[in-house]
């Protein structure tokens, strides 16, 4: 059997995930759907979207971020071609840093 991993999050995490969760629960307040019609349109259940609207950092981020377009929380720009703009500088920035990460070797310089 295999043993589930213990995941520790910093308290920012935490409270993000949580905002994110009250502010997708009022946005579906907001436009009058039940828990169960937006888990629908979510094509989940509904207990998932009770988990992702009380913080539940478990929960898949692309559902997250589904949930909160369908009752309209702005994560980022609404506008696509922004959205785009973002996505091609970062992609540039990362074009010019090393493809991996490697740890530093101990140099022995005692003579």
């Amino acid at each position: 059997m295999v043993k589930p991993i213990t995941r520790t999050y910093s308290r920012y995490t935490r409270k993000a995930t949580k905002l994110i969760g009250q502010m997708i629960r009022f946005g579906r307040i907001e436009r009058k759907l039940t828990a169960q019609d937006l888990a629908d349109r979510a094509g989940i259940s509904r207990g998932m979207l009770q988990r992702i609207e009380k913080g539940d950092l478990k929960c898949e981020i692309g559902v997250v971020f589904e949930l909160a377009a369908l009752v309209g929380v702005k994560l980022f720009d609404a506008d696509t071609s922004l959205l785009a703009g973002h996505i091609s500088r970062t992609e540039d920035k990362l074009a010019l840093l090393p493809k991996q990460v490697r740890k530093p070797k101990a140099v022995d310089d005692a003579f």
